[in-house]
């Protein structure tokens, strides 16, 4: 079903290019030649053909609506780390995030799903006592679908080294607590549950990640209330200059970032993970069998069934406003003749030589037909109706193999 849906959008999608007269690197010169001498279309019939191929391909990428998120939507730059790292298409170079945590690594290689979250700053609350400070944060998890099983989830907080006025200090540690609340919202004393704890060493900065996975399974399969978090950092205190006690903090809000450019990257983010049913896991790569591929298209007649270049531009049907990467990608497709004999690296089923036989002798029977036989997935990261960074995994997306059947 949906390697169906998929063959259809893209034909949507070449058709709708070419009725409104468009997207030269869609399609081949020969195909777009073909398509504008068959048929005149009126610019209302254009205009309800363009909703529709549009309605078809948000429905494939789960969207209810077309995005459109203002200029100052922010991109993490962790959330284009990983979409690296997950299209890297076999460069074994492109190597995980740094700062991404074990748990998170493990997550990924399971899901097909990654989204994040900035929090509500509106909904903040900072509170320092004698040897630590508490800092509260909420994320709206609403956006997530129902049908999606969220299986890990990380809290990133960005620990940024505050160097301490006394002289003689040396690099000290802290502990970074991190707590799901519960209770009612703005109590004086909610109640916490330790989800993740960690001892840091403050002497540089640097991005901390949290397993926080209990809580937001919990949150978005609607068995308990999101409450938010509670992070804790407790200090050690030191003896400054004059007999005072001074003691180093994590920043971990807007007041403590002078500079607001960089507190947009700095904000702390959860990141989830899930798996909305469909299709395989977002760490595919496709140099499986690459090379066997290659070995054939190399061995085809020109005129025989073969792979043909496709690329889809986004920017083409404006969507590059909303899409952040790729700018596009591409697609090809299958294209050619399977005439008797059906040679080898056609790759063809018993059932279609046996077709092709009967084709033979008795021209009533159409010869096999020269479809997609292999397809890999491609890895989008995208802004959604909310503004919530999402890197999602679409199966069947690319034609890897073509042959007869």
């Amino acid at each position: 079903m949906i390697m169906v849906a998929v063959v259809r959008s893209l034909m949507v999608l070449l058709l709708a290019q070419v009725l409104l007269g468009g997207a030269s690197g869609l399609i081949p010169e020969v195909g777009r030649r073909k398509y504008s001498e068959s048929g005149k279309q009126s610019p209302q019939q254009s205009e309800n053909f363009l909703n529709e191929f549009e309605l078809r391909l948000l429905n494939m990428f789960g969207l209810k609506r077309k995005p459109n998120p203002s200029k100052h939507a922010v991109v993490p730059q962790y959330m284009l780390d990983l979409y690296h790292m997950h299209s890297a298409n076999g460069d074994h170079s492109t190597k995980r995030p740094r700062s991404m945590g074990k748990h998170a690594e493990k997550a990924a290689s399971k899901a097909n799903t990654i989204r994040s979250f900035h929090h509500e700053e509106a909904m903040e609350a900072l509170a320092s006592l004698k040897g630590k400070t508490t800092q509260q944060f909420y994320f709206n998890l609403t956006s997530v679908p129902e049908e999606e099983l969220v299986t890990s989830a990380e809290l990133r907080i960005y620990r940024d080294q505050v160097q301490s006025s006394s002289s003689n200090s040396s690099s000290g540690l802290h502990r970074i607590n991190i707590y799901e609340l519960f209770g009612r919202p703005g109590a004086d004393q909610p109640l916490a549950r330790l989800l993740d704890t960690r001892l840091v060493r403050d002497s540089f900065s640097r991005w901390e990640s949290f397993d926080v996975s209990p809580a937001v399974a919990q949150w978005t399969s609607g068995k308990s209330h999101n409450r938010g978090f509670m992070v804790e950092v407790l200090h050690p205190e030191e003896q400054g200059e004059g007999g005072e006690h001074r003691h180093r903090h994590v920043r971990v809000s807007r007041s403590l970032h002078q500079d607001r450019d960089s507190w947009a990257q700095a904000r702390p983010l959860l990141v989830t993970y899930g798996h909305d049913g469909r299709g395989d896991a977002v760490l595919h790569r496709r140099d499986k069998r690459q090379a066997t591929l290659r070995k054939q298209r190399r061995k085809q007649n020109k005129a025989n069934c073969r792979r043909h270049d496709l690329y889809v531009d986004f920017s083409d049907v404006g969507w590059n406003e909303w899409i952040v990467a790729p700018p596009g990608y591409h697609a090809f497709y299958c294209q050619g003749e399977c005439p008797f004999p059906l040679a080898d690296h056609l790759n063809s089923t018993n059932h279609a030589i046996v077709q092709t036989l009967v084709n033979s002798v008795n021209s009533n029977i159409p010869r096999a037909c020269c479809v997609p036989t292999d397809l890999s997935p491609i890895s989008l990261l995208y802004l959604d109706e909310y503004e919530k960074v999402i890197l999602k995994n679409y199966q069947d997306m690319v034609v890897e193999g073509c042959g007869c059947r």
